[in-house]
């Protein structure tokens, strides 16, 4: 008997992978693993493409994340090696997408760093002047609905215009809703933003934006290799 026919049992996959013997049944229910066979009594009987199976799950989830690795898996051994390839394409599209995002976050460090990070705020008892919402909104690129979100938790304060309560936008609010705009392209969460746009009004400082860009950047190439590793292991399960 050669080893590709070697019979074995849930624990023996169980140990390859680190895994309890539980979690081996539920991935084949899942169709992780290819259908097992059962003996007379019952008992699931597994063998090498099982385990080979097994371990290229292991290898994607990484990179890929438990959903999509799922759903290649089960795709292979359906049949759909062109479905489970168009999986892997849709995952190294998105992470292209979100460095797209950074590399404008980026950007608009560059940008901050040599225009208006210095922008200083109106003087006491000045009457506010600059640009209306939708201006800002047209000048930033998204919608006036984002500036009133981004106002509601806290990341921008515009002045109000006298007399109508209207909201205007000087220099360093543009400067702030740019940042806000990047980083949430990034996919940055408002708790993150928010220390970056303080360090930004504390005498200009983009320290805090350079090093959220830099911990992405760095996240991102992390995301990467583990997808490379897990492709090739892919690769080879499907030769």
């Amino acid at each position: 008997m050669s080893n590709r026919e070697r019979r074995l049992r849930t624990v023996d996959l169980a140990r390859a992978a680190g895994l309890s013997t539980q979690q081996v049944r539920n991935y084949e229910d899942a169709g992780v693993l290819p259908p097992a066979g059962r003996t007379d009594a019952g008992y699931r009987v597994f063998g090498e493409r099982h385990r080979d199976a097994l371990l290229t799950y292991r290898a994607l989830q990484p990179g890929y994340g438990a959903v999509t690795a799922t759903r290649v898996m089960r795709a292979v051994h359906a049949g759909d090696v062109a479905g489970a390839l168009a999986l892997v394409d849709a995952a190294h599209a998105a992470l292209h997408e979100e460095r797209v995002s950074l590399r404008a976050a980026g950007e608009a460090l560059e940008a901050l760093a040599g225009r208006d990070a210095a922008a200083p705020p109106p003087r006491s008892g000045d009457e506010p002047r600059g640009l209306r919402i939708g201006e800002v909104a047209a000048l930033v690129g998204v919608r006036a609905s984002a500036l009133r979100v981004w106002e509601e938790a806290g990341l921008l304060v515009p002045g109000r215009e006298r007399g109508t309560g209207y909201r205007v936008y000087g220099p360093a609010d543009v400067r702030d809703a740019r940042v806000v705009r990047a980083l949430r392209r990034s996919h940055h969460l408002f708790d993150r933003i928010r220390p970056v746009l303080d360090d930004l009004r504390r005498a200009g400082s983009s320290a805090a934006l350079r090093a959220a860009v830099e911990a992405r950047g760095q996240a991102l190439t992390a995301r990467t290799r583990a997808m490379l590793a897990g492709a090739g292991a892919l690769h080879a399960y499907l030769e």
